[in-house]
């Protein structure tokens, strides 16, 4: 039995309908002077609107930056936090997915820490106060509305920057799963499989412990019995309303935990080839499976069980169906990666800090393999 220190990060509102109480929740955090932070894509949906028009009924100003992009840089969050210091803002919202809320984030820490996004990489490294924020996904796919780590792609490597800090997290959660009756299915289908790779990882990786384990299975059953569904059946709220809850679960068990060389090998994809992460991910997991299983098959038997199956072997298959079953492709080759770049990736892979907690111990030889049973 592992030891841990256990400790709520924030406060969770779940349930439809739920993005109401965001003015109520913004005058309980004390704001006089809110930062909704958004991307463009949402307009259509109302998402932020709607936000924004609660905000206002509870009779505080709202400030909209909607230059979100995916996979914010330093510098979104740089544009970002000047807005916010010119609308001399208190309080910030993030409404849409993981992106937006990494932003969010990340304005948090330059707000009120000053510098750039590169000096906070790792954890801790904010050494002032940060502003109470509210986080409200519209995926069910990143979680992290329950996580205070924000990924940040540093502007000239093009890799991401985990910078964490527990004053970063956001105070409150709301999870609405009417907000993710929007996601368009290419985006319920890759936010989806990432959010199984997040419960997966984090169930078998180096941090994990009772605690952690309790989220990671929980969320591990929630998703892969309602992914499909939602697919299928994408007005079905019943499964959006599990997915948006496994996600969140998923995101606890990172949080209390960490993920593995599946996330340290796709973030390089999605660098060089603009390949989305979802997407990578879904490339990948089913090798970096087979690849774990050597060192802890049992902990794959538990989530085998939870599918009416028996072995790691049988999980993976059961990824590769979901694959298939989004429409995603299986094969870097088929994304357009070159083989000759391999190498490259597995470099860039065996850097990234979550390589380190993966359960088999790993070298760039290691990566190369895993990778070149993807290609």
């Amino acid at each position: 039995m592992i030891p841990f220190d256990f400790q709520p990060i924030n406060r969770v509102i779940f349930g439809p309908g739920t993005l109401a109480r965001i003015g109520e929740l913004c005058t309980e955090q004390g704001g006089k002077r809110i930062l909704l932070v958004t991307d463009p894509g949402l307009e259509k949906a109302g998402h932020p609107q709607r936000a924004k028009s609660f905000i206002e009924a509870a009779g505080l100003p709202v400030f909209v930056f909607d230059l979100v992009k995916e996979n914010p840089t330093n510098a979104d969050v740089q544009l970002g936090t000047r807005f916010a210091r010119e609308q001399n803002i208190d309080l910030i919202v993030a409404v849409g997915g993981g992106s937006t809320m990494d932003c969010a984030k990340g304005i948090n820490f330059i707000l009120t820490n000053g510098g750039n996004m590169a000096d906070y990489k790792g954890q801790g490294k904010a050494k002032k106060p940060m502003l109470p924020s509210i986080g409200i996904p519209t995926t069910s796919g990143t979680g992290s509305e329950a996580q205070c780590y924000a990924l940040i792609t540093d502007d000239s490597s093009h890799l991401k920057m985990a910078c964490g800090d527990k004053k970063a997290a956001f105070r409150v959660s709301i999870l609405d799963p009417e907000l993710t009756l929007s996601q368009p299915r290419g985006v319920t289908a890759a936010t989806g499989i990432d959010a199984i790779a997040h419960a997966i990882e984090s169930f078998v990786c180096k941090k994990a412990t009772p605690f952690s384990q309790l989220y990671s299975r929980s969320a591990w059953q929630y998703l892969v019995h309602n992914l499909e569904e939602v697919l299928r059946n994408p007005g079905n709220l019943d499964a959006r309303a599990a997915m948006q809850l496994g996600s969140h679960f998923a995101g606890v068990a990172i949080e209390n935990a960490m993920l593995g060389i599946c996330h340290s090998c796709a973030n390089p994809l999605t660098a060089h080839y603009g390949i989305t992460h979802g997407v990578a991910i879904g490339l990948l997991l089913p090798h970096v499976i087979r690849f774990n299983s050597s060192v802890c098959s049992r902990h794959f038997e538990i989530l085998a069980r939870d599918i009416d199956e028996k072995s790691a072997a049988d999980v993976a298959e059961k990824i590769s169906e979901l694959v298939a079953f989004c429409g995603q492709p299986n094969r870097l080759r088929d994304c357009g990666v070159s083989e000759s770049i391999l190498p490259l990736l597995a470099i860039e892979a065996n850097e990234q800090w979550t390589a380190r907690f993966n359960p088999r111990e790993v070298t760039e030889k290691e990566l190369l393999q895993v990778l070149q049973s993807a290609w």
